[in-house]
């Protein structure tokens, strides 16, 4: 029958593997990260991440359940003064497991397991990727404005000279109708003037005959 074997035991006894993990624990709470092989990197992920949730919540009965297992007072003070603030907004997930390659000798495969919050190389880097998305799509989101501003102004520009050129089709008309005019009147008293002085000439003839 298949009892007892969902964990890996690392081929070691029980006691052996609880102090190991014990141990283990305390380093990284300590140093924030350690290297490791791979297997045992997996078995302290799942054997650490549970104490650090219980640092949340700072009472007794919390303190005296980690220390059960972590068995230094140090690491235990380490834990809830300084990492469980840390990692206060954050809801699971606290280690990051970074493969380094294979050791020689025995070409095991390593690695380095870390407190994700205590390397800011990725947390900056998101943190940056967020700021320029914000960015540009604010910058969108203004030259959208923008342009929807400047259409109508355009719109009015493209009106007022319709309306001049309209201006001037009414008055062209007008103005040669006003010249016209004063072209036939021009012609009238001219001919007026000539009726008169010819009358004077015959007035004149005929006081002379007289």
């Amino acid at each position: 029958m298949r009892h007892n074997k969902k964990g890996n035991h690392l081929g070691r006894t029980a006691s052996h593997r609880k102090a190991m993990m014990a141990n283990m624990a305390t380093s990284l709470i300590m140093h924030k990260r350690i290297k490791t092989t791979v297997a045992k990197a997996k078995a302290l992920r799942v054997y650490v991440e549970p104490l650090i949730t219980k640092s949340k919540n700072d009472t007794t009965h919390s303190r005296r359940t980690v220390f059960a297992y972590l068995k230094n007072k140090h690491a235990v003070t380490e834990l809830f003064r300084e990492v469980a603030v840390k990692v206060a907004d954050r809801p699971g997930g606290y280690t990051r497991i970074l493969k380094t390659g294979n050791r020689f000798g025995d070409n095991a495969e390593m690695c380095l397991i870390e407190l994700v919050d205590y390397n800011t190389t990725y947390t900056t880097q998101k943190e940056e990727v967020k700021q320029k998305a914000k960015r540009t799509r604010r910058g969108k989101g203004k030259t959208g404005e923008e342009a929807v501003e400047k259409q109508p102004k355009e719109v009015k520009e493209k009106e007022i000279p319709a309306e001049e050129v309209k201006e001037e089709i009414i008055e062209t008309p007008a103005a040669q109708a006003e010249e016209g005019t004063v072209e036939e009147e021009a012609p009238q008293e001219e001919t007026k003037n000539d009726e008169t002085d010819a009358e004077q000439a015959e007035d004149k003839e005929n006081e002379a005959g007289a």
